[in-house]
């Protein structure tokens, strides 16, 4: 078949030998977009990350097109609809990721917590005044993880070994996880009034966009802080600054924020072809205004960025296309 790698790096040209002995492998660093799909209208399989915008204008220009299997859990950039219209399956990574998401959102809580970003700064510049500095304890503080699927179990794991009291929420509640790790479940508005921290652990999809949003905010505790390493539409970003601004939460730790695209690519606004409406805007200078806030940390969606991570995610990928090309596909998302 003809398969083609987007935001390909060299250690995953070199990965995708084995593909290379049956299949037509092309490994590129760009993204797949309106701009660059021309050169690739003959591939059978694509093989995208988190950069790559598969929408309905992409699908359809890529008449041979078969298989999608993106690098990645999530398939939110991709067009479902589309997809099924023209026949093309989807395969994605399921598992590759909850240790390394999880301990990413303890990281930034960490930080957020001791003040680890201001202190290194302090003593980079010669300083070593504690001033301003005070940090906060984890032990006995209430997190609440949203979502318990894999990630948010193990972020559960991580947080009882910190000595945390966890409650969660999620709409399928795992009972014998609960029973194993010692947490409780409750309505969301619930968990959210009894935590000291709120962790992020969903999908996105129709029923967690604005999963927290001016309600929920008002729901928290004063002075709680958010971490979020799910996907940015699940927090109302709007509603996010204005509840830091005014000091219902202490910090914010985000790895994801809406309208990543824009905010790589902000030029893709004045696309031609490009449709950006009021709602896009305002969540891109909501955005902005979130990265001059002094206490949140963002980092660039980069919680599954680790060698393990990476390596399983490759492995995961080349044997979806293997399945695929020997008619017994894996790991299909069930559109075609």
């Amino acid at each position: 078949m003809r398969v083609v790698l987007f935001e390909a790096e060299d250690w995953e040209k070199k990965a995708c030998a084995r593909l290379m002995r049956q299949h037509d492998v092309r490994c590129t660093t760009v993204p797949l977009n309106i701009t660059t799909v021309g050169e690739f209208k003959d591939a059978e399989v694509i093989s995208p990350f988190v950069a790559s915008r598969l929408d309905a204008g992409i699908i359809h220009r890529l008449p041979e097109l078969k298989l999608i299997a993106t690098r990645s859990a999530g398939y939110d950039h991709i067009d479902l609809a589309a997809c099924r219209q023209h026949g093309v399956a989807i395969a994605n990574v399921p598992d590759y990721g909850d240790a390394t998401v999880a301990e990413h959102a303890f990281a930034l809580l960490l930080a957020l917590a001791r003040n680890i970003v201001e202190s290194v700064a302090l003593t980079r510049r010669g300083g070593f005044s504690m001033a301003g500095t005070r940090g906060l304890e984890l032990r006995d503080k209430v997190i609440a993880v949203v979502g318990t699927g894999r990630i948010g179990r193990r972020t559960i794991e991580i947080a009882r070994g910190f000595g945390m009291r966890v409650v969660a929420f999620d709409q399928i509640q795992d009972a014998a996880a609960a029973t194993r790790w010692g947490f409780t479940y409750g309505p969301l508005d619930a968990v959210l009034a009894q935590a000291d921290v709120v962790t992020l652990h969903v999908p996105s999809s129709s029923t967690t966009a604005g999963l927290i949003g001016a309600r929920q905010f008002e729901a928290m505790k004063e002075g709680a802080i958010l971490i979020n390493t799910a996907r940015g539409n699940v927090v109302d970003t709007e509603a996010l600054v204005r509840a830091l601004a005014s000091g219902k939460l202490r910090a914010a730790g985000l790895d994801v924020l809406p309208q990543e695209p824009l905010i790589r690519e902000e030029a893709e606004i004045f696309r031609q072809d490009m449709t950006v409406d009021a709602v896009d805007l305002k969540a891109l200078v909501a955005n902005h205004v979130l990265l001059r806030f002094p206490n949140v940390l963002v980092t660039p969606h980069n919680a599954y960025n680790t060698d393990a991570a990476l390596r399983r995610i490759i492995d995961t990928t080349l044997a979806n296309v293997e399945g695929f090309a020997a008619g017994r596909p894996v790991n299909l998302v069930g559109v075609a």
